[in-house]
């Protein structure tokens, strides 16, 4: 009888290995999967994603009972994705009029959205308003003025964003809350812009919005950009964005979310009050460790390092070129390897490398590669680079399989020619 072994947190958390070294997602062989639908091709166990959202709502509402959790759809923008995120009572932030109209799909509640964005143009702003979202958070002056004249005699709760000039341990590439930073007002431009808000007759400024970086797995900062923003004034509501890490590795421990969630909802009411109602926005932490990616081997040669090239590469997964992102990896059916191998992408550039430093068991042509925690950034970033078509997501609960976004063809990729 078959024996299976549970994977550590970067996987999935209903894959399991059977007979030590094969591994199943949801109840279905990862060969299988890809002899079905083919690879590369991104895999999502939809229980894991229910499973977190409810931990998330669990978590907060022990400590707030009001607290409301919307996903960072930027994370994994797939419809299917929101689609589970809505039924679970979920909301949802979006930052373009993209991600608003597949968060429309997906069946989310006008008043459950959440805009963002640094650089909204007029055209997705008039969209949200018009759509009724619940908020419209404000990043600058030119955003500001441009809610009142587009607001016109309807009355648009927004949230202000602020800069608290704190910095979380993270890359460079997905920081944000530092004084010099893209996005938000600063803490000295922040008085004003709530002046200005409070002052127009079809705004109603709720509270404030703040950011620190994605990828955090030290509490600490979380509570320091609270305080930060407390003397800005007193308000109902307080959205303290996400940022919480997950492990891609075993080198990753990051906090639970439950020890997130207390600690989060603590800065809050010691520093604002037990009156603001908490808004908290996760985006890879629920996706990221739910979603996998498959790969087939097409060659492997060796010359300083064992190269393993694989049929996807930096159209599917860019996170590893954009900032030196970490990965594991496994041959799918041979877990548990011992030869150093560089796993690499098909695409013409010496920097497309998927995992720099992976451990596998002697790969050869045929193989199908294995990375876990892609259900982050992966679809979310996909391009056509090469003039790859990008991959399909497949949905695996309880032993069944279903495509819920097809792989793109090459008729794809010229659609859109205009002769």
């Amino acid at each position: 009888m078959a024996t299976a072994q549970r994977l550590s947190a970067a996987w999935p958390a209903d894959s399991r290995l059977i007979d030590d070294r094969r591994l199943e997602i949801g109840g279905v062989d990862a060969l299988a999967l890809a002899r079905e639908f083919g690879t590369p091709a991104y895999v999502v166990a939809e229980d894991d994603l229910r499973s977190r959202a409810r931990q998330y709502l669990s978590a907060f509402r022990t400590h707030a009972p009001d607290a409301e959790i919307h996903f960072a759809s930027k994370a994994n923008p797939c419809t299917a994705v929101l689609r589970v995120f809505a039924e679970e009572g979920l909301g949802v932030d979006v930052a373009s009029g993209g991600e608003l109209h597949v968060a429309l799909k997906a069946g989310f509640e006008p008043a459950k959205i959440i805009l963002h964005g640094n650089a909204k143009s007029e055209a997705e702003l008039r969209t949200a308003i018009d759509a009724g979202v619940g908020y419209i958070v404000i990043d600058n002056f030119a955003d500001l003025e441009r809610v009142i004249a587009l607001a016109g005699d309807r009355v648009q709760p927004v949230l202000l964003r602020v800069t608290p000039d704190v910095r979380g341990e993270t890359h460079d590439k997905i920081s944000t809350g530092q004084a010099d930073s893209k996005f938000g007002l600063s803490l000295r431009d922040a008085s004003a812009a709530i002046e200005r808000a409070a002052a127009a007759p079809n705004l109603r400024l709720d509270g404030l919005h703040l950011h620190i970086g994605s990828q955090l797995l030290e509490l600490g900062p979380w509570r320091d950009a609270v305080e930060a923003i407390a003397p800005l004034g007193d308000f109902p509501v307080v959205n303290l964005g996400g940022g919480l890490g997950v492990a891609y590795t075993d080198a990753e421990d990051p906090p639970s979310i439950e020890v997130y969630a207390a600690a989060k909802v603590a800065a809050a009411r010691e520093l604002l009050g037990d009156h603001v109602r908490i808004i908290d926005e996760p985006g890879r932490s629920l996706v990221a460790n739910a979603g996998v990616t498959l790969y087939t081997v097409e060659s492997v040669k060796r010359n300083v390092s064992t190269w393993v090239g694989v049929d996807g590469g930096m159209s599917d997964n860019l996170r590893p070129m954009l900032y030196g992102a970490r990965y594991e990896a496994e041959i799918a059916d041979r877990f548990g390897g011992t030869t150093p191998s560089r796993i690499t992408g098909k695409h013409c550039e010496s920097g497309d490398v998927i995992v720099a430093e992976a451990q596998l068991d002697e790969p050869k042509p045929g193989d199908v590669v294995v990375t876990p925690a892609t259900g982050a950034y992966g679809y979310a970033m996909s391009n056509n680079y090469n003039g790859i078509p990008r991959p399909p997501v497949v949905f695996v609960k309880d032993g069944d399989a279903r495509v819920v976004v097809r792989r793109e063809t090459f008729e794809d990729l010229t659609s859109r020619d205009i002769d």
